[in-house]
């Protein structure tokens, strides 16, 4: 199945846009979970059991499983394995190395933890992307224009009157030829994101920046979606899953979760 055609389905069955991070940070989940065999696991198989009727993807950041070495990846591994299948899983990587590496990271991220999607840096071009773009039903999520404050140091910076994003968001529809490119645009900058949707009118954006990082939720529906109110991944991560650090803490990301996934179809078409 081709990861759009996947996203479709769960976006529809789930009445869903909202993609929950799983950032799982050891120092920050509740302590009564330590006492576990796989704490990190434990933690985010109740997130998961409490919300997976609220989300059309999950989102594990590899930084936090790598922090752990070894048993960190175990726990991303069992992670993935859990998610229930019709479910968007995107590994928050930012790849990005020449093509002989490129292709290695490609093979542990889609072969081997069975990622349908992942995040990529573009810096290196287009021999960088190809090897992930091989993987016709997998996605790759080119870095557009982050949600960070640090995003305007390059990614706004205009190069013969253009932007460098708009630039990246033209470059990314020359390398879609699979239909297997999406782009990463940040919910903090609405109307750069209104431009690139223009340009990139029928890829996926993944959309961070909302929540914690302040991005507004109306402008990031109404220009982040396509023409069909759909097509955008809008992730949070703190705000869901650091709901509560008490033994409730699955119930209060399930709260939030529906409230965010609530609030974004009330700005949504079609929802």
């Amino acid at each position: 199945m081709k990861f759009v055609e996947k996203l479709l389905n769960i976006s529809k069955k789930n009445n869903s846009l909202l993609c929950v991070g799983l950032d799982t940070d050891i120092q920050k989940i509740p302590k009564f979970l330590l006492k576990e065999k796989d704490p990190i696991f434990e933690f985010n198989k109740r997130i998961i059991d409490s919300t997976f009727d609220l989300v059309c993807a999950y989102k594990p950041n590899s930084a936090f499983y790598e922090a752990l070495g070894i048993k960190g990846w175990e726990s991303l591994k069992k992670t993935v394995d859990y998610i229930s299948k019709d479910i968007i899983i995107i590994l928050d990587a930012k790849r990005g190395d020449i093509g002989n590496t490129a292709r290695m990271y490609a093979k542990a991220i889609f072969d081997e933890l069975n990622m349908d999607g992942v995040t990529l840096n573009p810096y290196l071009g287009e021999d960088a992307v190809l090897p992930f773009l091989e993987y016709e039903n997998k996605c790759s999520f080119i870095l557009c224009l982050t949600s960070n404050k640090g995003a305007e140091d390059f990614q706004l910076q205009k190069i013969n009157e253009k932007p460098l994003y708009e630039i990246v968001a033209e470059k990314v529809l020359n390398w879609n030829k699979k239909k297997n490119c999406g782009l990463v645009v940040g919910a903090t900058y609405p109307e750069q994101l209104k431009k690139i949707r223009e340009v990139a009118f029928d890829l996926p954006f993944l959309i961070p920046g909302v929540g914690a990082q302040g991005g507004e939720i109306e402008s990031t529906v109404k220009y982040g979606t396509d023409k069909d109110g759909n097509l955008a991944i809008i992730n949070s991560s703190r705000g869901v899953i650091y709901a509560s650090q008490d033994f409730d803490f699955a119930e209060k990301a399930k709260q939030e979760a529906r409230k965010l996934r609530d609030l974004i179809n009330s700005f949504r078409v079609g929802a």
